[in-house]
């Protein structure tokens, strides 16, 4: 084999691990997030707290992560993956085992709002989209799809552990557990993956990047001034509110209709489970019919499923449950792929993860309104039926900019 062959193929096994590396941080960054849907009863039952303290607990974990993004993006850029990623793993799982020992509410916004936001922020899509665009240029919307779609798997995995943790252990427990998992994880990455030969990348895609953007230096106030990137904004923020109006409270919702618990929480994760499907093909479909219908698609499946767990609270059916999961499932995340992509092919070059952070975090403060807006709705209406209305207006505002901005419009 050639010397020239020997590198290519030497790229592409490169290339193969960096999309695995991601894969394994977004499965843990979203997992020990959303580990928190089976907490809300417990937390509730013992505390005694309104549904929306609980909640805007898990508001101020997701307004903080996504916050934090932009800064991420700059730490990313400026230290390069192993300190992000060895620093998400450390502060999370500290944050989680000390979640083990709280009895006050503010402390579980300091800790889990603030604490375990950062480290997630520090495991998610910012470092795992700025470390891909520097590997994939044609085919980066499929990988970033790839790498988007452990989210679901780590609410497939993580979310029902945590509940029968929770059920032998109690919540303190089950969240110290999950805080020592964490920290090992932690540990063996710091010396198991080769970071520097990773955050190298692939040369032939930096000079690529910089020809689809122009030859231009994009920072975030240039980024600012285009009206494609105020679009990208838009269909984060409102796809996010609506999804976790509809997220955060899934599990309780269930367990109020009479659905055991841990079936409750299984229910979730399989939902997870059907989003790794779709949010792994999301980007290839997206490469292969364009963006825009294969948005579409998704925004009309996301609006069929909350209205079919809107059925749910007239009559409890299996094969409604059962369609609520596979439609509002295979729909979940399939928005993040694309607006990632697109991100990465409209500002490439070193400044794409601090923008793509500013992106993402008002993907995350519209996921922190969707959540107390749940918890506020639930406690002013005394049940979950306006949330599903609440949940449909904000899909239909999120679609809105594919019709509105041209480059949305028209977008490969």
């Amino acid at each position: 084999m050639a010397s020239g062959e020997r590198n290519l193929v030497e790229l592409r096994r490169t290339g193969i691990a960096v999309v695995a590396i991601c894969f394994i941080f977004n499965m843990f960054s979203r997992g020990i997030g959303d580990a928190f849907t089976v907490m809300v009863l417990p937390l509730e039952r013992e505390f005694g707290w309104s549904r929306a303290q609980v909640t805007g607990i898990y508001s101020a974990y997701l307004l903080v992560s996504g916050l934090a993004g932009p800064v991420v993006g700059a730490l990313f850029g400026r230290f390069g993956p192993r300190a992000v990623y060895t620093a998400g793993c450390t502060v999370g799982g500290v944050a989680l085992i000390a979640v083990g020992s709280l009895d006050r509410l503010w402390q579980f916004y300091l800790v889990i709002g603030l604490a375990l936001g950062v480290g997630v922020a520090l495991l998610g899509m910012v470092p795992g989209s700025a470390l891909l665009a520097r590997w994939y240029g044609r085919r980066l919307s499929t990988m970033i799809g790839i790498a988007f779609s452990a989210m679901g798997l780590g609410a497939l995995v993580i979310v029902p552990i945590a509940q029968q943790l929770v059920v032998l252990y109690e919540w303190g427990g089950a969240y110290r557990m999950l805080g020592w998992c964490v920290i090992a994880v932690a540990v063996v990455q710091s010396f198991a993956v080769p970071w520097r030969r990773f955050a190298a990348g692939d040369s032939r895609i930096e000079a690529r990047h910089a020809a689809n953007a122009g030859a231009e230096h994009w920072t975030v106030r240039k980024a600012m001034a285009t009206p494609v990137y105020w679009g990208m904004v838009r269909v984060l923020f409102f796809t996010a509110m609506g999804m976790y109006t509809v997220l955060v409270e899934v599990v309780s919702y269930l367990i109020d209709l009479g659905v055991a618990p841990i079936t409750a929480a299984s229910a979730f994760g399989a939902m997870g489970m059907m989003s790794v499907a779709s949010v792994m093909s999301s980007g290839f479909l997206a490469d292969r019919f364009g963006t825009r219908p294969m948005a579409m698609a998704s925004f009309l499946g996301t609006a069929l499923g909350i209205c079919l767990f809107f059925a749910l609270s007239f009559h409890l059916s299996l094969a409604t449950l059962a369609a609520c999961i596979i439609v509002f499932g295979l729909c979940q995340g399939a928005r993040g792929p694309l607006i990632s992509s697109l991100a990465a092919k409209r500002f490439g070059g070193r400044g794409h993860a601090t923008i793509y952070g500013t992106i993402l975090a008002t993907n995350a403060i519209g996921a922190a309104v969707g959540s107390l807006a749940a918890g506020l709705l639930h406690d002013y209406t005394g049940g979950y039926r306006a949330s599903f209305v609440f949940a449909l207006v904000s899909m239909a505002l999120a679609a809105l900019p594919f019709f509105t901005v041209r480059e949305l419009r028209t977008a490969k």
